[in-house]
């Protein structure tokens, strides 16, 4: 084994992932969500970097995430004995963006990190980007989340995996890696080197693994999948560079696991929130600072990064916004049962349409209606215990379960769920406690994941790092003390 100082006492499954990846040239993190996979690459790059392998780690995420990396993956977990520059990617490339990029390149002794959201790589200006970095160093390519590099024909997964050649060495990140169907392995593996499957088509793959049938539409003749085979096969295959991780085999873990998803505002939302903020600081200018009234404003603010807002009339008006497709990305890759917890009415069914509608490329639904239960105001008391008698079934086709704190938040067991999703949180620290304890009580064999969705520079940092740190907003924060969250 390696010498290795770790800044972080590694659990004992993240130990096992490190000792099988370290120097592989090419290797799968298939680590559920919450067990930990960002600091095994974070360690596996040091580990890669101290023993003179690499002086470059370009890390591709998606929007969501890409910039936890940056503020805290990185800060937290890589040694302190190394030294390293560490630059964030910036589609509009200012002064201090390029200046920064432009001594990202130069050769030195520092380790070299470049971090970018997969998005970019859809652009020319991304692909160039990264070509230049993986030309000026020898690197290790690590894509997080690689399930949005699972569908072959997309241009960011043609780019990505024509820039794969010039790294030195391949990672690939997911705690699901077969979110609709073994065929998503594909991309991810040909990413890592196209001779570890043995296939250099996808449709050579496809022969091989899935049951085709033939059918007409609009007199045209085509292949759809029906099924899959040699499923055994596959799984032997991957074996050799993979390692297999999920939260029920990890004794050690804490029992409760909190991540951070961004959510980008659109250019709409941002105006309107500079807008009502720069009008709520301009209200409350010279007034006494009630609790009350600040929250009233914060509330508008928080709507607004949510995707709403309402008018003086209570009508409410509907923002071009990120946060349902943020959503959906993260329950794409996410296995078992899941509870959404939304702050507003309009969240709650805007969530439901979403995915009782969703429909995959062929035009099949998703999911469907049998795949929710609902439980706030609107539903009936009769109603709302039978919707929770379906979500803890394990044989239901009931996957989600959907609901606003103040309703469903006391009293009710949905330990069938092991990760919780905050599409949109309140100030209540007691509703945000009792709410995480619906998943996390006797009965639950799971360590749980709990994961809020946050716009970056709002109100909603602020009221996650609050309830996080356990500060009941509405009453131990005072007005005046609000008025700086605006």
């Amino acid at each position: 084994m390696f010498k290795y100082k770790f800044k972080t006492k590694p659990f004992q499954h993240q130990l096992i992932a490190l000792e099988k990846s370290a120097f592989k040239k090419n290797f799968a993190l298939f680590m559920e969500m919450g067990t930990g996979k960002s600091k095994v690459l974070i360690d596996n790059i040091s580990i890669l970097y101290d023993n003179g392998k690499i002086d470059g780690a370009l890390i591709i995420a998606p929007k969501g995430v890409y910039k936890n990396w940056y503020s805290e993956e990185i800060p937290n977990h890589m040694p302190d004995h190394i030294r390293k520059k560490i630059v964030l990617w910036q589609s509009n490339h200012t002064k201090k963006f390029t200046k920064q990029y432009e001594t990202l390149l130069k050769s030195d002794d520092d380790l070299h990190i470049f971090i970018m959201n997969v998005e970019a790589l859809s652009t020319p200006k991304g692909v160039k980007a990264a070509e230049q970095f993986l030309r000026t160093h020898k690197t290790i390519l690590a894509i997080d989340e690689s399930t949005t590099i699972k569908t072959p024909t997309t241009a960011r997964t043609r780019n990505i995996i024509n820039l794969s050649g010039q790294a030195k060495f391949r990672r690939i990140l997911t705690g699901s890696p077969v979110t609709k169907s073994p065929l998503d392995l594909f991309s991810q593996c040909y990413f890592l080197d196209p001779e570890l499957l043995g296939f250099y088509s996808f449709i050579s793959f496809r022969n091989r693994y899935a049951v085709l049938r033939r059918v007409m539409i609009s007199g045209r003749q085509i292949q759809l999948v029906a099924g899959y085979q040699r499923l055994e096969e596959l799984e032997e295959n991957i074996k050799p560079f993979s390692y297999r991780v999920l939260k029920e085999e990890c004794l050690d873990l804490p029992e409760k696991v909190f991540i951070k998803h961004q959510v980008e505002l659109t250019k709409e939302q941002r105006a309107l929130y500079e807008q009502m903020r720069t009008t709520a600081l301009a209200q409350l200018n010279g007034r006494v600072m009630t609790t009350n009234t600040v929250l009233t404003q914060l509330m508008r603010l928080h709507q607004i990064t949510c995707g709403h807002m309402k008018t003086d009339n209570d009508d409410v008006i509907e923002l071009k916004n990120n946060r349902l497709d943020e959503l959906m990305k993260l329950v794409d890759d996410i296995d078992g049962k899941i509870i959404i917890w939304a702050n507003y009415l309009h969240d709650i069914e805007a969530i439901i349409k979403r995915i009782t509608t969703m429909k995959d490329a062929e035009g099949d639904l998703v999911y469907g209606k049998d795949s929710i239960v609902a439980y706030y105001g609107a539903v009936s008391a009769e109603q709302r215990q039978d919707n929770i008698k379906k979500f803890q079934d394990p044989n239901s086709p009931v996957k989600f379960f959907i609901g606003n704190p103040q309703t469903g938040g006391y009293g009710i067991t949905l330990t069938q769920a092991k990760t919780v999703i905050y599409y949109s949180n309140n100030y209540d620290l007691e509703k945000r406690l009792q709410s995480e304890d619906r998943a996390h009580r006797i009965g639950q064999k799971n360590n749980v994941t709990y994961i809020d969705l946050m716009a970056e520079d709002t109100v909603d940092e602020k009221i996650v790092k609050a309830l996080r740190t356990k500060i009941n907003i509405a009453t131990e924060i005072m007005g005046e003390e609000l008025r700086s969250w605006i």
